[in-house]
């Protein structure tokens, strides 16, 4: 049978013992833009790998809860979303910063 993980927030990755978070600056400790960004990838590659090993269990028949793959989706889902959130946002503040007049 198929576990589903929790998602944590971003800045725990080090406790979910995804190596990504390396870029803090020494700001006390909270990871910069890239490690965050970073993080949300390796989330993304997480959760769509949760959700095809679920697909592949429901098809061959192995998965006893077909409600696992609808809570599979919905977490690859909603971790796409939040990707693309945080690209849009880049994107703004990066525009907004290039704007600026000197």
């Amino acid at each position: 049978m198929a576990t589903i993980a929790q998602i944590n927030p971003l800045w725990q990755s080090q406790a979910m013992g995804l190596n990504t978070v390396t870029n803090t600056a020494q700001n006390d400790g909270i990871p910069v833009f890239s490690d965050i960004l970073n993080t949300a990838v390796e989330n993304v590659k997480q959760t769509d790998a949760e959700k095809t090993e679920t697909e592949y269990l429901l098809a061959t028949g192995q998965l006893d809860n077909p409600a696992l793959l609808s809570i599979a989706s919905s977490k690859a889902e909603i971790s796409v979303q939040l990707l693309v959130q945080l690209r849009n946002k880049a994107l703004e503040s990066y525009n907004t910063v290039m704007n600026m007049s000197m």
